[in-house]
C-alpha cells in the first residue's frame, strides 16, 4: 500500500471519527449543557493524549515556554466547542456540517490580518464562492434561518482563530504540547462552571461521554498519521467525507433528511475549499526549486 493511499485511510477514518463525535454530542446535547459535554470530553481526552505523547517521545514533549500561547488557545478552542455544541443541538447534524465547513474559508481570510498573508484573485473568488454557499445552506431572513447557524458560524470563527495560532506556532511547539494544552484550558473552565450547568447522566450517557472523549483522541490520531503519509494536497479534501456521515447519521439517528439547499450550498463550500487546496498546491509546486 503506497503511503498516499494511507494516508488517505488515515484522514478518511479520522473524519468519521469526527462525525461519530458530533453525533453522540448532538444526542448528549438534547440533556445536557454544552460546557457539561466540553468538560467529560476533556476529562477523557487529556490522559489519553498525555499517554500518546509518553509513547510518542516521551512527557518532555509537553514541555512549554509560551504558557500564554497556550492560555490563549485554550480559550479559543472552549469558545469553538461551545458554540459548535450548541449549534450542533439546534439544527440538523447535515446542515451543522455544511455550515461547519466555511471554518477553512476565515482561515483564509483571517490570515491576512493577522498574518500579513496575501491572497491571490483566484483564492479570493473560491472564498467568495464558499461564502455564497453558506448563504444558500443559512438562507438569513428567510423561513428557513435558524439562529443555530450563528452560533455554528461563531464555531467556525473560533476555529480559524486557532488554526492561525497554530500555524504562527506550531513549528516552535511539539504537536503533543499543542493538543494537550488546548485540552486542558477546557478543563479547567468547564470545571469551574458545573455547579451552574450539572444534570446527573441516564446511564447511557456515561457511555457517550466516555465514548465522545475516546473518539475525540483517536480523531486527532488518525488525522495527524494522514498527514505524516500523505502530503497535504492529497490528504485534506477527504475532509469533505465528513458531509456524507453527518447525512447518514442524521438520518439514521434522528430521521433528518435535508433539503436541496443543504446540498446545493455544500457544493459549493465544498467546491471553494477544493479549488483553493488546488490553488495553494500549484502555487507551491511553482515556488519549488527544479534543481
Amino acid at each position: 500500500m503506497s503511503p498516499s493511499l494511507k494516508g488517505i485511510l488515515f484522514m478518511c477514518a479520522g473524519v468519521l471519527c469526527l462525525a461519530l463525535g458530533d453525533a453522540i454530542a448532538k444526542w448528549l446535547g438534547e440533556v445536557h449543557s454544552p460546557l457539561q459535554i466540553i468538560f467529560f470530553r476533556a476529562l477523557v481526552s487529556l490522559p489519553l493524549i498525555a499517554l500518546l505523547a509518553y509513547f510518542g517521545g516521551g512527557l518532555r514533549k509537553l514541555r512549554t515556554r509560551r504558557p500564554v500561547v497556550h492560555l490563549v488557545r485554550g480559550l479559543i478552542y472552549t469558545g469553538t466547542m461551545f458554540f459548535f455544541v450548541l449549534g450542533l443541538t439546534l439544527l440538523p447534524l447535515a446542515e451543522a456540517t455544511a455550515i461547519a465547513f466555511v471554518a477553512p474559508l476565515f482561515v483564509t481570510l483571517l490570515s491576512v490580518p493577522l498574518l500579513g498573508e496575501k491572497i491571490d484573485r483566484p483564492v479570493m473568488v473560491a472564498s467568495l464562492l464558499g461564502f455564497a454557499g453558506v448563504l444558500v445552506v443559512v438562507r438569513p431572513g428567510g423561513d428557513a434561518f435558524h439562529p443555530g447557524a450563528l452560533a455554528l458560524l461563531a464555531a467556525a470563527a473560533f476555529y480559524a482563530l486557532m488554526m492561525i495560532t497554530a500555524r504562527r506556532y506550531g513549528a516552535r511547539e511539539h504537536l503533543w504540547a499543542m493538543v494537550f494544552y488546548m485540552t486542558l484550558v477546557p478543563l479547567v473552565i468547564t470545571t469551574i462552571t458545573l455547579p451552574w450547568v450539572w444534570q446527573t447522566p441516564h446511564p447511557w450517557h456515561w457511555l457517550g461521554f466516555l465514548g465522545a472523549g475516546i473518539i475525540g483522541v483517536g480523531a486527532t490520531a488518525f488525522i495527524t498519521l494522514a498527514f505524516r503519509f500523505a502530503p497535504a494536497a492529497i490528504a485534506a479534501p477527504f475532509d469533505y467525507t465528513a458531509m456524507l456521515w453527518a447525512v447518514l447519521l442524521g438520518w439514521w439517528f434522528w430521521g433528518e433528511m435535508p433539503d436541496p439547499w443543504v446540498f446545493v450550498g455544500s457544493t459549493l463550500i465544498i467546491g471553494s475549499g477544493l479549488l483553493i487546496a488546488y490553488h495553494d498546491r500549484r502555487t507551491t509546486l511553482k515556488r519549488r526549486p527544479t534543481s
